[in-house]
C-alpha cells in the first residue's frame, strides 16, 4: 500500500504553512506528500470562473492561482524538507512551465490531475521524462483514459491509474468503488483511489477492493479557509487511514483455513463441559433438566455430547456443580 497525502493548496500561499504540513504528515506514516504546482500566467486567465465561491481576497481564479505560486528555489526547499523527513515529493502540474520547473528541481514522479487527462500538450511533455505517473480519472470516460494510457505506454512511463470522483465532497453513492476492479481488468496496471469524500471510509473500502495506492486531501482543520477543505482529511484522520489501510491490506492478503483451529487455548477456556445443577444419588437417571454446561472444556463430558448421557443412571453420588464424567455413568439399558 502506497499512501499519498495531498497538501494541494491548503498552505494558502504561505511557505511556512506548507513546511508545517510536511512536518505534521511525517508523523502519520504516509509515504508521500503531493503539492499542486500552479503558475497563473501559464495555466489560467481572468476569464476562468471559481469552482467554489470561497475567496474573500481573490477577485478572480487567476488571482487565486497567482497567490498559490512558489518560486523554483522555494519548491526546491520544500522537496528537500520532504526528503529529510523520509517522504517522497510528488507534484501535480498544470502547465508546461510547471513541468519545466519540476524537472529543474529533479522530481521523481508526476501526478496528472483529473482536469489534465486531455491536456496532451502537457501530458506528452511529462511522458517524455519517462518518470512514473499517477493518472487520476475523475473527469474522464474510459475512451479518454484509453487515449492517455496509450500515450504514456508509448513512452514506457510506469503508470498507476486512480479511480476518482471529482465532487467536493463526494457522496458515498458517487465514490465509484466498482470502477477499481474495472480499471485493473482493462489496463493491467496498478490501480489506486483518489479520495474527495472528506472522511476515512472511502479509502478503507477501496483498500478491501484491491486499491494499491491511496491519495487524499489534507487540512489542519476543516473550518479553515479554502476550496478543498470540506473534501479533506485532518491529520488525525490521516493516521487512521494509514493504520486501517495497512491492517486491511494485510487481512485481505492473509488466508485463514477454517479447518485449522488457531485458537486452541481459547477454545479450551471458552467451551464447556457437562455438570449437574443439584445433588444426585447413585442410581438416579440423568435428564436434561439436571444438566448444566460450565467452563472450561475437558473437565467432563463435552457439552455438545449431552444427548448421549440422557436416560443413563449414576454409579455413585454426585454433589451440585460436579462435572459429569463417563466413569460416573452406567451404560444405558
Amino acid at each position: 500500500m502506497y499512501i499519498i497525502a495531498e497538501i494541494g493548496q491548503a498552505h494558502e500561499g504561505s511557505l511556512g504553512i506548507a513546511h508545517s504540513y510536511i512536518d505534521a504528515l511525517a508523523e502519520t506514516g504516509v509515504d508521500a506528500v503531493k503539492f499542486q504546482v500552479h503558475i497563473a500566467d501559464a495555466e489560467s486567465s481572468v476569464f476562468e470562473p471559481f469552482r467554489v465561491n470561497f475567496s474573500y481576497e481573490d477577485q478572480t481564479r487567476y488571482d487565486y492561482w497567482k497567490r498559490m505560486e512558489f518560486t523554483t528555489e522555494q519548491w526546491t526547499e520544500l522537496k528537500k524538507h520532504c526528503e529529510k523527513k523520509g517522504l517522497n515529493f510528488i507534484p501535480s502540474t498544470f502547465s508546461n512551465a510547471s513541468v519545466d520547473m519540476m524537472e529543474q528541481i529533479g522530481v521523481g514522479a508526476y501526478k496528472i490531475g483529473s482536469g489534465e487527462v486531455n491536456n496532451f500538450l502537457m501530458l506528452q511533455k511529462i511522458a517524455r521524462t519517462g518518470k512514473p505517473v499517477y493518472l487520476s480519472s475523475g473527469m474522464s470516460s474510459f475512451s479518454e483514459i484509453d487515449s492517455a494510457v496509450e500515450l504514456l505506454k508509448h513512452f514506457k512511463n510506469p503508470l498507476t491509474i486512480l479511480q476518482c470522483t471529482s465532487a467536493y465532497p463526494a457522496k458515498p453513492q458517487d465514490w465509484g468503488l466498482n470502477v477499481i476492479p474495472e480499471l485493473k481488468e482493462r489496463y493491467h496496471v496498478p490501480v489506486g483511489y483518489s479520495d474527495h469524500s472528506g472522511d476515512i471510509y472511502a479509502c478503507l473500502a477501496a483498500t478491501t477492493l484491491g486499491a494499491e495506492v491511496l491519495e487524499f486531501h489534507v487540512v489542519f482543520d476543516k473550518r479553515m479557509f479554502g476550496p478543498d477543505t470540506c473534501a479533506s482529511l485532518t491529520i488525525d484522520q490521516v493516521k487512521m487511514v494509514v493504520t486501517g489501510s495497512h491492517d486491511i491490506n494485510v487481512a485481505c492478503n492473509s488466508r485463514i483455513d477454517k479447518n485449522v483451529i488457531i485458537t486452541g487455548v481459547l477454545k479450551k477456556i471458552f467451551e464447556k463441559s457437562l455438570a449437574i445443577n443439584r445433588d444426585l444419588k447413585s442410581g438416579e437417571i440423568i435428564s436434561e433438566d439436571i444438566l448444566e454446561s460450565k467452563k472450561p472444556k475437558n473437565c467432563g463430558i463435552d457439552a455438545r455430547e449431552y444427548q448421549k448421557v440422557l436416560g443413563r443412571s449414576l454409579k455413585n453420588d454426585l454433589k451440585k456443580g460436579n462435572f459429569l464424567k463417563e466413569s460416573d455413568l452406567n451404560e444405558k439399558t
